[in-house]
């Protein structure tokens, strides 16, 4: 008896952190228009400290396309990622994983030289991958996990 009350408690412990986990999203869209046009996905979920970053595009505003020079493209993600990040009111520097997928991987070092300027304090773990493509003829796509520091205050 004592074994299935052990059991029967560790199930409702996990059950009642599964819905004070489900209580505390927070879905956060910085797309522009994206509440004039909902789409199935948020931009990222930010449960308790930790951010779930979506895959983000280098979207050209004017033609609704990845924008056609690569170097101007991950300039246009990264500062989407930021935007995201920022608007969850976490940092760059709270990014502890990225991944970044690829059409060409002849990019990676101009890739780098773009993505090196988003952060101060170190660099997320992160993969580097390639695809054949992407939608919206993007050359990038990225996305990862923030998670909150304790700053000092």
């Amino acid at each position: 008896m004592p074994t299935r009350l052990i059991i029967v408690s560790l199930l409702l412990a996990f059950a009642m952190q599964a819905v004070a986990a489900d209580a505390d999203r927070k879905f956060i869209n910085v797309e522009p228009g994206a509440a004039q046009k909902p789409r199935p996905l948020s931009d990222a979920v930010l449960v308790g400290n930790t951010l779930y970053i979506s895959g983000h595009l280098g979207i050209d505003p004017q033609t609704n396309r990845a924008a056609e020079d690569p170097q101007i493209e991950a300039k246009l993600v990264m500062d989407r990622v930021k935007r995201t990040v920022e608007a969850a009111g976490l940092a760059m520097d709270d990014i502890v994983s990225i991944q970044v997928f690829c059409t060409d991987l002849a990019l990676y070092d101009m890739f780098n030289n773009v993505y090196g300027t988003y952060f101060t304090h170190g660099f997320p773990a992160r993969a580097f991958l390639g695809t054949n493509a992407l939608v919206r003829g993007a050359h990038f796509e990225v996305l990862g996990t923030a998670v909150r520091r304790q700053r000092a205050h």
